[in-house]
């Protein structure tokens, strides 16, 4: 991809990086505030494990909350937006932030995602359904305009509410015009053994719906290295409820579930987990 298909952009923090999307920008970098709450920690020295990086926001906010001394492995499976990850961990520290080309799963495989170039961070191996999609225009409309204000939303709350939804309708189906790219897989216990890692001190997993395929590519052996989890969980198929019965097998037993407020009435939570310090050998 050529260098003007992405700009750049000033984050609040005054960090200066590439990006694909501006309107996107402000929205993630809100969401990745909140990774770090209910007992979720970061320290000097820590080992992270970024899976579903995007352009690398959450990848960065952990480089400058330790001091510039951590330990970052970033996956994006997408190739346009794992580009853009790569310029951004260039311009600061690609010593210390490592990027991947590839995603995390059950299984090494090569796979079929949809890559959205108008809304990348709904990319997915799991296109939404129709209901999926009519229940995030209801969310647009009861909480986007109030909550945000970037891009088409910082004016669409002075229009008459019927052409707010007709609005709102519209840009969710330009959105979700996408494209199929071929992207690779791997699990994240054969990363773990490639790069002799011997500890997770956070691993922080926003897939669009493959989250519990992440999880369930770590090998038994694996998980007591791993001390914190956050991970975005979609609420299909109680996945909620399989995630949690699964972190507290392995011993995660410190669970926490919340909901951002932009998410009001739709099936996407944040799921914090901490092994407690007793259950750490």
């Amino acid at each position: 991809m050529k260098r003007e298909h992405y700009t750049e952009v000033k984050l609040p923090n005054g960090m200066k990086i590439f990006c694909l999307l501006k309107n996107e920008v402000k929205l993630v970098y809100s969401e990745v505030q909140d990774y770090i709450k209910n007992g979720i920690e970061l320290h000097e020295g820590n080992t992270v494990f970024d899976v579903g990086a995007n352009i690398g926001l959450f990848t960065l906010l952990t480089y400058q909350l330790c001091n510039k001394n951590v330990k970052v492995y970033a996956f994006e499976p997408i190739p346009e937006i794992f580009e853009v990850l790569q310029a951004n961990v260039q311009r600061f520290d690609a010593e210390k932030l490592m990027v991947f080309p590839y995603g995390l799963s059950q299984e090494s495989k090569s796979v079929t995602f949809f890559y959205y170039p108008k809304v990348t961070i709904g990319s997915t191996m799991y296109p939404p359904s129709k209901e999926e999609i009519d229940e995030l225009k209801q969310t647009l409309m009861q909480n986007l305009i109030k909550n945000l204000n970037i891009g088409w939303t910082s004016w669409i709350r002075w229009i008459p509410p019927f052409l707010r939804q007709l609005i709102i309708d519209n840009q969710i189906e330009k959105g979700f015009q996408g494209k199929q790219v071929t992207c690779q897989l791997r699990t994240l216990s054969e990363v773990i053994r490639e790069h002799n890692v011997e500890q997770i001190d956070l691993l922080k997993v926003d897939v669009e719906k493959s989250e519990l395929d992440v999880l369930l590519g770590i090998e038994d052996r694996d998980w007591q290295k791993i001390k914190q989890v956050v991970v975005e969980v979609h609420n299909l198929d109680f996945k909620i409820e399989k995630t949690t019965s699964l972190l507290k097998e392995k011993g995660l037993s410190k669970i926490t579930v919340e909901q951002n407020p932009f998410f009001n009435n739709n099936s996407i939570v944040s799921l914090y987990a901490l092994r407690q310090k007793s259950e750490e050998k």
